[in-house]
């Protein structure tokens, strides 16, 4: 099979190099419109199924030549390319993965899915760490008990990187908007928002990462979980910001850099979140730097044989054993397994529905098996409330 990576930072090249190791891929294409990190990993693994392609995500005529007599492709770049190139796949009729989406773009579900179902393709989105892994562990944990009521997912992480005090090891423009706009909770059923950065609470994460504070942030998890997880009353999204990286965002906000829209500067139109992110370290640029460890934690309450109780399901993954499994950091380790796994199932046909997807949709439990062979152990627990 043909599989075209597009996008080929540090979450990409994690998904790629566990396809380069899959014996139903015969050709595994990595495209970017910068190659240097693409050609780096091509010239590491020496394999030959890898090709490396100069593509720009929002030339439409170059994407109709990439995904020529492609099986699948998988999109690792800025959510608001990705309406883009799901038009390619569906047009040329090939399928496609992503790792994250608009939450706008869930209001084009219906007519993507027709499509994609007249040609007979499976449109899978959201399909990364939180937002992906998160939500099967949620569909995972409501489905053993016998209805579910609430359903909450942690993000926690330790990182420190030398000689660095402002960073994150996420696309620096997504996490900034993440924290800077009001944040989403799903409550007596319908979305409700909160301000940013509103509420600070401590969350004791399973070790080693430990006690972190955390808050709710605008995510695809609280949209998804409470509309594909049957009978939610309440679900949210937290992550864990330490207390340095608060005070920044909040700043930025107040001064109107986190905005998207163009300021006259000196005569020339500048997004003031374009200037905070061109000062910021691209998470490429940590490779090898970051020391500490990342985790999912997802708690999913509800009835099981007349008791209320909880079920708890979380996964750990230090930066440096990222790093020295393939060159990455947790973060952009999960993230990059978190597609490669569902990618894995696609190609074998463990996931065979036509149409658009969420996590939520795919085999749960099938989905979890399978994350311990590519170092992420699964661990759950339940608790009588």
């Amino acid at each position: 099979m043909r599989v075209v990576q597009l996008g080929c930072g540090i979450t990409g090249l994690v998904c790629a190099e566990h396809l380069e190791k899959n014996g139903l891929v015969n050709e595994l294409v990595l495209a970017d419109n910068r190659t240097d990190a693409a050609g780096a990993m091509a010239e590491r693994l020496k394999s030959s199924k890898i090709s490396v392609q100069k593509v720009d995500a929002t030339d439409a005529d170059a994407l109709r030549a990439l995904l020529k007599d492609a099986d699948l492709l998988i999109a690792s770049i800025p959510a608001e390319l990705n309406k883009k190139v799901i038009n390619a796949a569906v047009d040329i009729g090939v399928s496609y993965i992503d790792y994250s989406m608009s939450v706008d773009s869930m209001e084009e579900f219906e007519e993507v899915d027709g499509k994609s179902k007249d040609r007979g393709i499976t449109i899978l989105t959201s399909m990364g760490s939180d937002p992906g892994i998160s939500d099967v562990f949620a569909r995972y944990a409501a489905n053993k008990l016998d209805s579910a009521e609430s359903a909450r997912v942690m993000d926690g992480d330790t990182a420190v990187a030398d000689g660095y005090d402002f960073f994150t090891l996420w696309s620096p423009a997504e996490m900034l908007e993440e924290v800077t706009v009001p944040a989403a909770v799903f409550k007596d059923g319908k979305i409700t928002y909160v301000p940013p950065l509103n509420e600070r609470q401590i969350y004791e994460f399973p070790q080693p990462i430990g006690p972190l504070p955390v808050y709710n942030t605008i995510h695809e998890e609280t949209y998804l979980m409470s509309q594909y997880i049957e009978g939610l009353k309440y679900a949210d999204f937290r992550i864990a910001v330490d207390d340095g990286f608060a005070r920044v965002a909040n700043t930025l906000r107040k001064l109107g850099m986190h905005s998207l829209k163009p300021v006259d500067v000196k005569g020339v139109m500048v997004r003031p979140l374009d200037v905070v992110v061109s000062l910021m370290p691209r998470p490429v640029d940590l490779i090898g730097k970051v020391k500490g460890f990342a985790g999912i934690v997802v708690e999913v309450t509800g009835q099981k044989d007349g008791q209320r109780v909880m079920i708890k399901v979380w996964t750990t993954m230090s930066h440096e054993k990222a790093y020295e499994i393939s060159r990455s950091n947790a973060t952009g380790y999960v993230v990059g397994t978190g597609g490669a796994v569902a990618a894995e199932m696609m190609l074998s046909g463990e996931i065979s529905d036509k149409g658009v997807l969420v996590p939520e949709q795919l085999p749960a439990e099938k989905y979890v098996s399978r994350l311990p062979a590519k170092h992420l152990e699964v661990s759950e627990e339940l608790l009588t409330l």
